[in-house]
């Protein structure tokens, strides 16, 4: 009986730990998030250009932009607007606060 309940639980848990790992595999890592920023804000959100840095803006003005882009509320979009429907609450507010902490 013991070998049974040895046997069972041998195969259980490395289900389980499967699905915890898929479920943490799911959620995209913020800096792979950011990473699509690059083309026009820059590296690590440094901006070369005439495309605003988002590099160490404060959190707080980030989360209300892309928030107004996802609504379409901001009048002084272009793309954004398009862009940030692709991202939920979440994301979008882990963008925020990941691009307002770097240097």
């Amino acid at each position: 009986m013991r070998s049974w309940r040895t046997l069972a639980l041998g195969l259980l848990l490395p289900c389980l730990a499967g699905a915890a790992g898929a479920q943490e595999l799911s959620k995209p890592s913020v800096s792979l998030l950011a990473g699509t920023c690059v083309n026009c804000h820059g590296q690590s959100g440094k901006s070369t250009n005439s495309i605003p840095s988002l590099a160490g803006q404060p959190r707080d003005r980030l989360l209300e932009r892309m928030q107004a882009f996802k609504a379409g509320t901001a009048p002084d979009a272009t793309v954004m607007t398009r862009l940030m429907k692709g991202y939920d609450a979440q994301q979008i507010q882990a963008l925020a606060q990941w691009f307002s902490e770097v240097k």
